[in-house]
């Protein structure tokens, strides 16, 4: 039996790889920040699926503590298969309102750990020749949205020059970037998106399992649904300095 390891694994896009892959026979190790949360979610998993589960109290902003996860990627006596990277969260406002290292915090969350675990899983898995990494990004990382959008661009670019580097070698990368998702995540950061139409709302089981699927098959950036993969089509080919417009406009100080 295959063992995946997936950050931020209580909540979200996350919660909803931990019940993909158990429910495709993979033992999880869960990652994510509180432990009470991971305790349930590991028997939640245990209970539906029968398989094993292992958890993971990390703070991806702790530089020592990410260390530690890394180490159980890293680990040949137990090795892990399959790296999700989804731990991630937005700040509310633009950049230059923000303290320093709110912003350094969450750099560390959504591209240093997801640099040092790939790392880590990378060197693992191409020893072994194979497994793969999926690292969750955004479709945000096609526009210029403040640090959120920056961060993201690093994840996706980052995602595809480890897939060219592992090429041949029985692993493979694969960013995720999703759109709009019924999730906690915009609640979390306190952003109202009531003026979102449902039609651009996806939901988190849905795009997980198109995600797998495109694992499967090799695929390096997965976009789900026809309507990001229209946008993304577009946001390629469109002058950059149209999305630097739109893009500024979103963090336009407040009057």
């Amino acid at each position: 039996m295959s063992t995946a390891l997936v950050t931020g694994a209580t909540a979200g896009i996350g919660l909803s790889f931990a019940h993909a892959l158990a429910e495709r026979g993979h033992d999880v190790v869960l990652v994510a920040r509180d432990r009470a949360r991971l305790e349930n979610v590991s028997d939640e998993l245990q209970a539906k699926y029968g398989v094993g589960t292992e958890i993971l109290v990390a703070d991806l902003t702790d530089r020592a503590e990410t260390g530690k996860v890394a180490e159980r990627v890293a680990d040949r006596a137990r090795p892990v298969d399959l790296l999700v990277n989804n731990a991630g969260y937005s700040l509310k406002g633009s950049f230059l309102r923000h303290d320093v290292t709110e912003e350094e915090a969450n750099f560390d969350v959504l591209c240093r750990a997801v640099m040092v675990l790939s790392h880590a899983a990378g060197n693992a898995m191409r020893d072994r020749g194979h497994g793969a990494i999926v690292n969750v990004s955004s479709v945000a990382s096609f526009i210029t949205s403040g640090t959120y959008s920056a961060n993201k661009s690093y994840v996706t670019v980052f995602t595809e020059g480890l897939a060219a580097e592992l090429k041949g070698s029985g692993v493979t990368a694969t960013v995720l970037c999703p759109g709009f998702t019924h999730t906690e995540f915009h609640q979390r950061a306190d952003v109202d998106m009531s003026s979102i139409p449902e039609f651009m709302w996806l939901d988190a089981d849905r795009l997980v399992r198109d995600c797998l699927d495109d694992v499967s098959k090799g695929r390096v950036v997965s976009v789900p649904s026809p309507q990001y993969k229209a946008i993304v089509a577009a946001l390629r080919v469109v002058p950059r300095s149209l999305v630097r417009r739109q893009g500024g406009s979103v963090h336009r100080p407040r009057k």
